[in-house]
């Protein structure tokens, strides 16, 4: 099924790699007319846009913001009322730390038509990449999507998330003393495993593995960077269970 003229579809690119991509994805992303996309939107994925649909750089990233929400929100609109089939375009999944929220709102608001396209989200695919399951049968029956930074440039995001579970931790920041801080106040032992994945599905990928304990001192990633931190009990559990057989 292609693009629809005068519809909006958000559309998740997924971690950067264009054979992780979804069949619907690349299908919208090669028939739309036009595209509004991510700073985090690899380039060959924005090649995949048909030769003569506009293309359009919306991303706002951390620093002095030229592009506002409401700038996007206006886009959409118009774009989608001049007839375009619009796709816009975000890293991993748009329904995850997107501003999927302020998007969908404007578009209600204004009447047009859209669809959502889920992608997958970086998390997933750190997880995938260091071979850890996210969840485990025996004892980790809850994985936890967080951002330590809230609106405003607040960083309380972490209060009250204890080890009970997985965490998955998008836009951590450069302090990576405080963020171990923070989980150790909460209870996280410090020899829980920590995975680090910086600019994933790019050139410039990296991947770090520590514990808790050793997190304050591990070289600062570039960013994008998404942290993983594994409850032990799971582990544990099934190495006990390993070594028994």
């Amino acid at each position: 099924m292609r693009t629809v003229a005068g519809k909006v579809y958000l559309v998740g690119a997924g971690p950067g790699l264009v054979d992780m991509l979804t069949v619907r994805a690349h299908e919208l992303i090669c028939t739309a007319s036009c595209l509004l996309h991510d700073d985090l939107v690899g380039e060959e994925v924005l090649a995949l846009a048909r030769p003569d649909a506009i293309v359009r750089h919306v991303g706002k990233r951390c620093g002095p913001k030229t592009i506002t929400q409401e700038d996007i929100n206006h886009w959409m609109i118009e774009y989608a009322r001049a007839g375009h089939s619009v796709v816009r375009l975000k890293s991993g999944d748009p329904l995850l730390f997107g501003r999927a929220v302020e998007e969908i709102g404007a578009l209600r608001a204004a009447g047009v038509e859209f669809e959502i396209v889920p992608g997958i989200s970086s998390g997933v695919a750190a997880a995938a990449l260091a071979g850890t399951p996210l969840t485990g049968r025996v004892s980790n029956s809850r994985v936890v999507f967080a951002t330590r930074h809230l609106a405003a440039g607040e960083t309380n995001g972490l209060r009250g998330i204890g080890p009970e579970g997985t965490l998955v931790l998008y836009m951590p920041g450069r302090n990576y003393a405080a963020i171990a801080g923070e989980l150790v106040g909460n209870g996280w032992p410090e020899g829980t495993e920590c995975h680090l994945a910086s600019c994933l599905g790019t050139g410039g990928e990296r991947r770090i593995t520590c514990t808790l304990a050793e997190l304050a001192s591990v070289e600062v990633l570039q960013s994008p960077v998404v942290m993983l931190f594994f409850a032990q009990g799971e582990r544990d559990t099934w190495t006990r269970k390993a070594r028994a057989e």
